[in-house]
């Protein structure tokens, strides 16, 4: 697929997906929607990819929807999902909407937020399964501002993420929220100054891609989505049978072989 809005590279192991409008900081478009989404399948489906960093070109994230398209968006357009797939029955139905297919794909997904996140940026940053910003990077809502409100299931994943308190706080007033203070509310994973964000997020990319096995990256990073929805014994129940399953994996043994000959594993995702 030829990409209009955004960039993909795939190396060692890494795919990036970089959005790409950097003239006009990024703002969403959908065209960009539909790029975004074909990226993040291709990578989840490619056998080379293991890790998954989502990026902004330029000097921002991205700074929310394109306001040129907004004024004319037609309202029922929130209904509708042009770049969605078909609805898969046997897949749990909450990672399938318009925007919340992060946590469907069995790869860690890597916010790198290189500046200013606001709105649908915000929304996408918050499916990411870690962000690591820069110190400068300024967050907001925005919505309200707009006289919109908390779309796309940000008021789901927001509260999950920061609390309920700092989630009405943070969709209410739609204020500018600085780095030092989205750190704190757990809002972000890292802060690292601009010119070593980049360096920084591909060496913890790099780790889990070398030295972490894929089959239990997987397991783990749905047993976190679904713990929302269980009970404590349902979620014991599926550990203990994740856990035979991995007992019997090549991975496993690959894990103790590696640290038993004190190595680096040589993991197949099996």
């Amino acid at each position: 697929m030829t990409y209009q809005h955004i960039l993909y590279e795939v190396d060692r192991k890494i795919a990036t997906v970089t959005l790409n409008r950097p003239d006009r900081m990024n703002a969403w478009t959908p065209i960009m929607e539909r790029d975004v989404r074909h990226a993040m399948e291709a990578a989840a489906t490619d056998d080379g990819v293991r890790v998954i960093v989502l990026t902004g070109a330029g000097r921002a994230f991205c700074a929310g929807a394109d306001m040129d398209a907004l004024k004319e968006l037609d309202p029922n357009d929130v209904r509708r999902a042009d770049s969605a797939p078909p609805f898969d029955m046997n897949r749990r139905p909450d990672w399938q909407t318009r925007y919340a297919y992060y946590p469907s794909i069995a790869k860690p997904v890597i916010g790198m937020l290189n500046g200013a996140t606001a709105g649908i940026a915000l929304v996408h940053a918050l499916y990411c399964d870690l962000r690591f910003a820069a110190d400068n990077t300024v967050f907001t809502t925005a919505f309200a501002r707009r006289g919109l409100i908390a779309e796309h299931g940000i008021s789901w994943m927001l509260p999950r993420i920061v609390g309920h308190a700092n989630a009405l706080d943070l969709l209410m007033s739609a204020r500018r929220v600085l780095s030092d203070e989205a750190l704190r509310i757990g809002l972000v994973n890292r802060l690292y100054p601009p010119e070593q964000l980049r360096e920084q997020t591909y060496a913890y990319a790099r780790d889990l891609a070398d030295f972490v096995s894929p089959s239990s990256i997987a397991v783990i990073k749905r047993q976190l989505y679904d713990v929302p929805f269980q009970t404590l014994a349902e979620a014991t129940i599926d550990a203990n049978r994740e856990m035979g399953i991995a007992l019997r994996g090549s991975d496993f043994r690959e894990g103790v072989a590696s640290f038993m000959e004190k190595r680096p594993p040589r993991f197949t995702g099996e």
